[in-house]
């Protein structure tokens, strides 16, 4: 794999690590927890009770949460070229910004156009703050080795539904939904806004060039056969992961546990998450990445499937949550790895963001196509075996991305 520290504004060879900024590990660590906490997490929990307080339908407010995924997916495609030729400051800083705006916009919303206002521009802050821009940059800056810098983010960001979700359940339990986002966005402004302006200022190191990776040919990865079908297999994977996410508060509802008891188990998910993840370099030494896609979206259709299959007792539901986020924590290192595995580093933020365009549309309609097939098919349970069907549909296309045929002759980047 090309070494990316070997050119580039400041990138010294033999000296790569000077080029790192020494802070951007640990903010990004701090920034992922709170901007998915509180950006996404915290939707799940306070759902009903803006459902409830306002009197708005559940399909028409789980529609405008969905609607910001929409925008992120599509906004995303745009963000990741900017992150290949500028860096992440200025994009991450200024999605800091507009998230912590359009919290605020949510929860002072007089009207349902309104709320779904401040969701359309929470989808333009995801594209700017989440993972897929954290790890363009660390993929960059930490060349050969980005696979541990991005391990090290993501058991952080693993641990943003362990942390806000059970916070978000205790502010609502003394504070309206309204008062409760804009606390919380003065969270998302005290931790995001300083920590992506002050600790993200290194030079951005200029992209390895080779002849195998001519900026030319990244078109013609994004309509080759492997690109493709791995799109799709994340994609279905993708829906099912978010809607899981999603629908696992309203299925304990519906089983009769407490609002508090579903956040914990939504929560615990998290840290199953930053379990999984320490497990995923041993995984990705003993197996081709074709082989642990496959796996890997398997597990995630099993451990849905034990939802639908285990009403309780609430502690045996706990650990099928944390099985659930270890898996969710594996995957989130495959796709996010998924790129350089098969086609190096160069033009990684625009690769990835075509990669992950159609997942984050999947996973943006989920919500809502959970919450609207919920009723006719009799409840959450059946959606859960519904969705586990789906992820092994996405398990059957994994095999078919393997990419020799790439490897005897590179592509033209």
């Amino acid at each position: 794999m090309t070494d990316l520290t070997t050119r580039g504004s400041g990138a010294a060879t033999g000296t790569g690590d000077r080029s790192r900024p020494r802070a951007a590990l640990p903010a990004l660590c701090a920034t992922q927890i709170t901007s998915w906490g509180i950006v996404y997490y915290a939707f799940p929990v306070l759902n009903p009770q803006i459902t409830a307080a306002t009197g708005w339908p559940v399909g028409a407010t789980t529609a405008a949460f969905s609607l910001g995924l929409v925008v992120s997916a599509i906004a995303g495609i745009r963000v990741g070229h900017i992150l290949d030729r500028r860096g992440p400051r200025a994009v991450m800083t200024a999605g800091s910004a507009l998230g912590v705006i359009s919290v605020v916009v949510v929860a002072a919303a007089p009207n349902l156009p309104v709320f779904i206002t401040g969701w359309a521009l929470a989808g333009l802050a995801m594209a700017a703050t989440f993972y897929q821009p954290a790890f363009a940059a660390l993929t960059r800056w930490w060349g050969p080795d980005h696979v541990r810098a991005l391990t090290v983010v993501t058991l952080a960001g693993g641990l943003a539904s362990t942390v806000f979700a059970p916070l978000t359940a205790a502010l609502a339990d003394d504070l309206s939904w309204r008062h409760t986002y804009l606390v919380l966005a003065g969270i998302l402004a005290a931790v995001t806004i300083p920590a992506h302006a002050l600790a993200l200022r290194a030079p951005w190191p200029d992209a390895p060039t080779s002849p195998a990776h001519a900026a030319a040919g990244a078109a013609e990865v994004g309509r080759s056969r492997p690109f493709l079908l791995l799109a799709a297999a994340f994609t279905l994977s993708g829906f099912v992961m978010y809607a899981v996410v999603v629908a696992l508060v309203p299925l304990l509802l519906e089983r009769g546990y407490t609002t508090s008891q579903a956040a914990w188990a939504l929560g615990i998910g998290g840290a199953g998450q930053t379990l999984g993840r320490t497990l995923y370099a041993a995984l990705a030494r003993r197996t081709t990445a074709t082989a642990r896609t496959t796996i890997l979206i398997a597990l995630g259709g099993l451990t849905t499937a034990a939802f639908a299959a285990v009403p309780g007792p609430y502690a045996l539901l706990i650990a099928v949550s944390v099985v659930a986020g270890m898996v969710r924590g594996n995957l989130t290192l495959l796709q996010a790895t998924a790129i350089t595995d098969r086609w190096g580093t160069t033009q990684y933020g625009r690769l990835s963001g075509l990669l992950a365009a159609p997942a984050t549309t999947a996973a943006a309609l989920a919500p809502f196509v959970g919450a609207a097939l919920a009723v006719p098919l009799g409840g959450y349970g059946r959606l859960f075996l519904l969705l586990a069907t789906v992820s092994a549909a996405a398990a059957l296309i994994a095999p078919w991305t393997a990419i020799s045929a790439v490897r005897r002759r590179p592509p033209q980047l």
